[in-house]
């Protein structure tokens, strides 16, 4: 039943309670900076993290669409939801009108699009003919 839950969600509900919690601005504060060789300063933000979060939980549900069973379809359905919650969020909500929640929807998206497209093809080949 674990395994049915959409990894997708965690961004999404993380990106909600930085949000309501500490404000807009708290995604464009450094969690930590790093001098390169070059001389040049990489400062990591909160919304940095955030998608480097949703892309590593992107990576889990690409390998559980592998999947052919049940479970599947009803894990496909649910990132659906969780896409369709990022998009009315998006369009109705004032503080998710930035770059990193439209970010955060696309990789919702390419989830659910992945996730379909991930299944079907392991699907076909799973069918034998003698």
């Amino acid at each position: 039943m674990l395994t049915q839950i959409p990894l997708m969600i965690i961004p999404f509900l993380g990106f909600n309670a930085v949000l309501v919690w500490w404000g807009q601005p708290t995604f464009a504060s450094g969690v930590f900076t790093a001098s390169m060789m070059s001389g040049g300063i990489w400062t990591m933000t909160v919304g940095d993290c955030l998608i480097v979060i949703a892309l590593a939980f992107l990576f889990f549900e690409i390998m559980k669409s592998t999947r052919t069973n049940n479970a599947s379809i009803v894990d496909h359905l649910l990132s659906t939801f969780v896409f369709v919650a990022c998009l009315v969020e998006f369009l109705l909500v004032p503080g998710a009108a930035t770059s990193l929640f439209f970010i955060l929807m696309m990789i919702t998206l390419i989830d659910v699009i992945a996730g379909f497209s991930v299944s079907i093809r392991s699907a076909g080949r799973d069918v034998s003919f003698n």
